[in-house]
């Protein structure tokens, strides 16, 4: 049984300090300011920790239980007269229920972030390892509990319970640890999230039967069932009455408008309401919370709004004082008998045995049933066993309701931390999702040949972006003969919801979460390809993520579909009146890791807003050429535009003066020649191709030509030639403001200069 303590409350309570001088009471002796003291003194501990940790690659949780413990009873409580201010039996009680209160509202955002709809669509062989990896390491977890009471410690009825608890695979874990290591929308991480809320749903109904059963023993049978009908009836409630009626409120909702005050406000009433409601059915007050959690809509407009407004608060705050408070419960240096020992090996015992079963779970049929590669499985195996936040949640729940003592607890929480730092170390070594796109075969425009099949994938972030897109994909003269091949990748923000999300729209007749998607979109490509009367083929998919990881599905898309060619939008936008619309960081740092580990060659589209045109109107478009793998592969796609009747090309090739010194290799310039012979001679058969020869000696004079080339043309093609050294460019890569486009790159995208040509800089494929 936990310890008691007798206390003695004055009333009227004192909550507000009368200053830090009165000279009968400081300011600690009151309620309020010695909560406050609490939390900043547990938010700078955990940060001051986490400064130093994060370095060596441990989660933020590392850092919340060392911080607890330090403030609680393994460290500075100890001392005792810091036990008598800091953490005495009235201020525990207090700083343990706004913490109970922060895990309630972070189990309902769990459940508004978990996506219900992927359930259905869970393939085979994730809904096979969620099953397993939770009834694997219950069983034997079991079977080890058994024999170690028989063995070891009789006494110990609880270890049935402590399997359980390393049995379960929490959601909010796993998403929490994939989100960590970016690798939350790899193929991996899809599926190990997939996994995890079969898991987790399952897991659900085992804590509920093992609350009941525990209910069972210290009450009657009828109360149990009573309880169990209880239960079951909130749930009906919550998803028969509550969700629809959630629904109703998005239906009142305009497409693009926030969801009024009034419905958010009943919604956090609801909350509240359904805790109470399993607290009155001998739930946890967390279990009323969760599962109303998950009878609200994921993702815009309803969950995102509550997430937004409810997320900052309770991760920042609310959650690293939980964790903190959890910890200062523990006891590292107490005294510990010689029974005690052999029930803490017990524990440990139990705890390996569920790890290792849920890891063996989830290796073995993987590799020698699905024959995926022994790594992955591994690391599948790994993630799978993660703990984290909702486990120390479990184990101090154990602890207050008497069934474990505080040893116990305290060798649970330090085994769960040694989890938490180990896992993510091991998951990174044996997991690296770039390494597909490694390829071994040449995927660029190049080497593809003129009549086969041009495979582009094409990403838009809004109408803006999409118009542009159709645009240029116009001005490569899609034929019959030279048919084009046309992914339209959307990318949208994850917002409300863990869990991310890729559609097919070929395959896709209504959403997992009944919500239509890149509607205007489909209707726009779809219209381009009636157009285009069969001589472009459209496939539009929509990717929901993260910023920071929206290049996985761009990269993995672009493998799939063997494109040769990837156009990303630039992050700056501007307006018909060639100024300045918006520039987004996010979406050049997506741009940045798109160009280092993109398998194919890609172009960043710079739109200056003038990227249009009727059918009749002719195209001006220059191509300038330096030299180099860039510049052949910017030419090889101008060719192509230039069999259109309504294009009229311009190759500007810029040589360096005699008495400059070459750093190009023979190599390169006779690669050149032979790309530039079909332009140079005039045998490419086309009448509309102009080509010239600029000599310079030196960057700023190349610079000088280009800025007057700039309002010449619709659209200027140029070579990224990121980090290439050349006396055409010296001088010019210290003033750069995008770096990442290449030195001609910047210089016809940077803001200074008047002009309303559109930019495409193209950077031939890397991964080879």
């Amino acid at each position: 049984m936990p310890e008691q303590h007798m206390s003695c409350w004055e009333f009227p309570p004192k909550v507000n300090s009368f200053g830090a001088w009165n000279k009968e009471t400081g300011p600690l002796k009151f309620s309020l300011p010695l909560l406050q003291m609490q939390i900043l003194a547990i938010l700078a501990v955990i940060h001051t920790f986490h400064f130093v940790l994060k370095r060596l690659g441990l989660p933020m949780l590392v850092s919340e239980i060392l911080a607890g413990m330090l403030l609680g009873g393994s460290g500075l409580g100890r001392i005792e007269g810091y036990s008598q201010i800091f953490i005495n039996i009235e201020s525990q009680n207090i700083i343990g229920v706004l913490s109970i209160l922060g895990y309630t509202l972070y189990m309902f955002l769990s459940g508004v972030k978990m996506d219900m709809g992927m359930i259905g669509t869970t393939g085979k062989k994730a809904l096979t390892v969620g099953i397993i990896s939770l009834l694997a390491p219950l069983l034997l977890g079991m079977a080890a509990a058994v024999l170690c009471m028989k063995v070891w410690f009789p006494k110990a009825g609880y270890l049935p319970f402590v399997a359980v608890t390393h049995s379960l695979t929490p959601f909010p874990v796993i998403a929490s640890l994939l989100g960590d290591l970016k690798i939350l929308n790899s193929e991996l991480g899809r599926m190990a999230l997939s996994s995890a809320i079969v898991s987790d749903l399952c897991s659900i109904f085992l804590t509920t039967v093992t609350i009941v059963a525990r209910t069972g023993d210290q009450k009657t049978s009828e109360a149990a069932m009573v309880n169990v009908v209880s239960a079951a009836v909130f749930v009906l409630v919550v998803f028969y009455i509550l969700r629809p009626a959630m629904f109703w409120v998005i239906k009142q909702t305009p497409e693009g408008r926030p969801v009024k005050n009034v419905f958010i406000y009943a919604i956090i009433l609801g909350l509240f309401a359904c805790g109470l409601c399993s607290n009155l059915f001998g739930q946890y007050v967390m279990f009323g919370a969760f599962i109303f959690g998950l009878a609200v809509p994921d993702g815009p407009p309803l969950g995102s709004a509550l997430v937004e407004k409810l997320d900052t608060m309770v991760s920042i705050v609310l959650m690293p004082v939980f964790m903190a408070t959890c910890a200062m419960r523990t006891n590292l240096f107490g005294e510990v008998k010689t029974d005690k020992c052999k029930e803490i090996l017990a524990n440990l015992v139990v705890i390996l045995v569920s790890v290792a079963a849920k890891m063996g779970a989830c290796f073995v049929p993987l590799v020698y049933f699905c024959k995926m590669p022994r790594n992955d499985a591994l690391a599948l195996g790994l993630i799978m066993s993660a703990k984290g936040t909702v486990n120390i949640a479990t184990q101090i729940l154990l602890r207050d309701s008497g069934l474990v003592d505080n040893t116990i607890f305290t060798a649970m929480v330090v085994a769960t931390t040694m989890n938490a730092a180990i896992v993510p170390f091991l998951v990174k070594q044996l997991y690296d999702p770039s390494r597909k796109y490694a390829g071994y075969q040449r995927r660029n425009i190049i080497h593809c040949k003129a009549s086969a099949e041009l495979r582009i994938l094409a990403c838009v972030h809004g109408q803006q972006t999409a118009t542009s897109i159709i645009n240029l994909l116009d001005f490569s003269n899609p034929s019959r003969d030279n048919p084009i091949s046309i992914h339209v990748l959307h990318l949208i923000e994850l917002v409300g919801r863990a869990t991310p999300l890729f559609i097919s729209h070929d395959m896709q007749k209504t959403t997992v979460s009944n919500h239509s998607y890149s509607e205007n979109l489909l209707l726009a490509m779809n219209r381009y390809q009636r157009n285009n009367g069969g001589a472009a083929l459209v496939h539009v998919f929509t990717a929901i993520s993260p910023p920071k990881l929206m290049h996985e599905d761009i990269c993995t898309l672009a493998l799939n579909k063997l494109a040769v060619f990837i156009i990303i939008p630039f992050h700056r936008k501007w307006n018909t009146g060639g100024s300045i619309e918006s520039d987004e960081q996010p979406i050049r740092n997506l741009n940045c890791s798109v160009l280092d580990m993109a398998p194919c060659s890609i172009g960043i589209l710079v739109d200056r807003g003038q990227l249009g045109r009727s059918s009749s109107q002719s195209v001006y478009i220059a191509t300038i050429f330096l030299g180099g793998n860039d510049d052949r592969e910017s030419l090889a796609y101008a060719k192509r535009m230039a069999s259109s009747p309504n294009v009229n090309l311009t190759v500007v090739h810029f040589l360096p003066m005699e008495d400059t010194e070459n750093t190009t290799s023979e190599w390169e310039t006779m690669l050149d020649d032979e790309t530039l012979k079909d332009i140079k001679y005039g045998s490419l058969g086309f009448e509309q191709v102009n080509y010239m020869e600029k000599v310079v000696k030196d960057g700023p004079q190349t610079a000088l030509i280009v800025r007057s080339m700039a309002s010449q043309y619709n659209l200027i093609i140029v070579g990224r030639r990121y980090g290439i050294e050349s006396p055409l460019t010296s001088g010019l890569t210290e003033w750069s403001e995008f770096p990442e486009l290449g030195t001609l790159g910047d210089l016809l995208a940077t803001s200074d200069l008047d002009s309303t040509a559109s930019v495409l800089i193209v950077q031939q494929q890397r991964q080879l």
